[in-house]
């Protein structure tokens, strides 16, 4: 697929205020598969005091129909609407900064020399060019946030529980800038 960015920025323009009005912050919009008939749109989600399945299904049931009228995803798709789980997605440029100090796993986009990064994350710098901070053997890596195709949290059960405690909803646009 190429670059799934752009689509994630639409649907996610489309899915955020109804998210936000259900009480829900989103944490995630992901597009993977073949928009030839096999796409999978994923919602991830969450809320105050943990997500519940009922929860999901008003959220998908709401957002659903939002998205047909905009139609921001070129093709059929099927969509998945969940919480973020242990494997966290990290699409804000604030969630670097959030989770600093965490292992992480990060794909680069094709303009960029290495592809992939795995290490603890170390914060973000945002003096002329927004960059993420990751420490990978020893060796801190400075990388163009907008380059950054895919990152997850990589998560021991201790941290995904201490985690799980209620955040507070973030309200910045999902992804960097295009």
């Amino acid at each position: 697929m190429d670059d799934p960015r752009p689509i994630q920025h639409a649907a996610a323009a489309v899915i955020e205020p109804i998210a936000a009005r259900m009480g829900f912050e989103l944490v995630a919009v992901e597009l993977t598969g073949d928009p030839s008939g096999h796409a999978v749109l994923r919602v991830s989600v969450d809320q105050r005091g943990g997500v519940d399945i009922d929860a999901l299904g008003r959220l998908s049931r709401a957002i659903s129909p939002a998205l047909d009228v905009d139609d921001p995803v070129p093709g059929a798709y099927n969509l998945e609407v969940s919480s973020p789980g242990i494997d966290r997605p990290l699409q804000r440029f604030a969630d670097f900064e959030r989770f600093a100090g965490f292992r992480a796993r990060l794909r680069m986009d094709a303009s960029q020399t290495r592809r992939r990064y795995s290490g603890v994350l170390r914060g973000v710098s945002d003096d002329a060019v927004p960059t993420v901070l990751i420490e990978v053997d020893g060796q801190e890596h400075a990388l163009p946030f907008e380059h950054i195709l895919k990152a997850r949290l990589v998560l021991e059960l201790s941290e995904y529980l201490a985690l799980a405690e209620p955040t507070a909803p973030q309200t910045e646009p999902i992804g960097g800038t295009s």
